[in-house]
């Protein structure tokens, strides 16, 4: 279970304390729950599904706005590239770019100004991981657009 805890208190009516963030630091300590990334947290007693996990961050991460799989990690599972990401998901965002290290793989979100009514046709939804992964010409046009090595391209 993947909780944002900021969100869920504020939506409960409830702050973030001072006393709150000791008890969540003592908790972080006692193995009781484990951190993800800043105000996200996951029990050790109920993890996700490590295969899907990384994903469920980037929803809690950047909920509300436009994210899609997109740059390395779309080519990569598309085959256009030979590399293979392990590590890490490269992500665009219509929210703010940043990088973000969790126990399940480094996410690095890249911000576009494009419009969504551009990028929307060029989308499709995975729904093994319920998020949107870009088209291969879409996921090209954003390697571009971010001045990223499109030499590794095999096409």
């Amino acid at each position: 279970m993947l909780t944002h805890l900021k969100r869920y208190l504020t939506t409960m009516g409830k702050g973030y304390t001072p006393t709150f963030a000791k008890f969540l630091a003592s908790c972080v300590k006692k193995s009781i729950i484990r951190r993800l990334a800043h105000g996200i947290y996951e029990s050790v007693l109920t993890p996700p599904d490590a295969t899907t996990a990384i994903y469920k961050i980037i929803k809690k991460l950047r909920g509300g706005s436009l994210n899609y799989i997109s740059l390395e990690s779309q080519l990569s599972f598309t085959g256009d590239i030979s590399q293979i990401l392990f590590d890490r998901v490269t992500i665009v965002t219509k929210s703010r770019s940043g990088i973000f290290e969790t126990p399940y793989g480094v996410i690095e979100l890249t911000h576009t100004k494009k419009p969504i009514h551009n990028i929307a046709p060029n989308l499709y939804f995975d729904r093994d991981i319920k998020m949107y992964r870009a088209k291969t010409e879409q996921a090209i046009a954003d390697l571009k657009d971010c001045n990223r090595n499109v030499h590794m391209l095999e096409k």
